[in-house]
C-alpha cells in the first residue's frame, strides 16, 4: 500500500489535466456553433429585410399601374385592400382553426384521445372515474335491478308487428 500512496498525487492531476482540456474543447466547439448560427441568423434577417422592401416596391409599382386608369386615390385604396387581403390570408395559413378541416388522427391526439387504443384511465379533468365500471358478466334474467324483464330474442320478434319507438 505503501508503494501506491506517492501516486495518488498523479492521479488527481490527471483528472484535473484532463478535466481542464474537456472543459476547453467543449468551450471551442460551443463558440464555434455559436459563430455558425450568429451568421445564419444574420443572414435571415438581411433576406427579411430585403423581402420587406421588395413587397413595398411591389406595392407601389402596382399603385402606379392602377394609377396610369384610374385617380391616385382609387389606385391607393384598392392597392391597401389587396395587401390587407394577403395579409389576412398569409396569417389564416400560419394559424391552425378549427374550422379547417383536419384529420382524424390529429383531432384525436389533440383532445387527449389515444388514436385507437382504449379509453384514458381519467378524465381530462382529473376528477373522478371516466366511466362506470364494467361488470364481471352479462346480466342474468330475474337478478336484481333488471326488474324480471329479459331482453326478447331475435326469433321472438314478429315482423308484421308495426315497430314503434319511443
Amino acid at each position: 500500500m505503501d508503494r501506491l500512496d506517492h501516486l495518488e498525487h498523479l492521479d488527481k492531476e490527471l483528472v484535473d489535466e484532463l478535466a481542464q482540456v474537456a472543459r476547453e474543447t467543449v468551450r471551442d466547439e460551443l463558440r464555434e456553433q455559436t459563430r455558425r448560427q450568429r451568421r445564419r441568423a444574420m443572414l435571415y434577417a438581411g433576406s427579411g429585410a430585403v423581402a420587406l422592401y421588395a413587397g413595398a416596391a411591389l406595392a407601389l409599382a402596382m399603385g402606379l399601374g392602377l394609377a396610369a386608369a384610374l385617380p391616385d386615390w382609387a389606385a391607393a385604396l384598392i392597392t391597401a385592400v389587396i395587401l390587407g387581403v394577403l395579409a389576412y390570408l398569409l396569417r389564416g395559413a400560419a394559424r391552425p382553426s378549427a374550422s379547417r378541416p383536419t384529420t382524424e388522427a390529429a383531432t384525436g391526439a389533440a383532445h387527449g384521445r389515444p388514436l385507437g387504443g382504449t379509453a384514458p384511465g381519467t378524465p381530462p379533468s382529473g376528477l373522478g372515474m371516466p366511466y362506470p365500471p364494467m361488470p364481471s358478466g352479462p346480466p342474468q334474467a330475474g337478478a336484481p335491478g333488471t326488474g324480471g324483464t329479459r331482453t326478447p330474442h331475435p326469433d321472438d320478434i314478429d315482423p308484421e308487428q308495426p315497430h314503434h319507438r319511443a
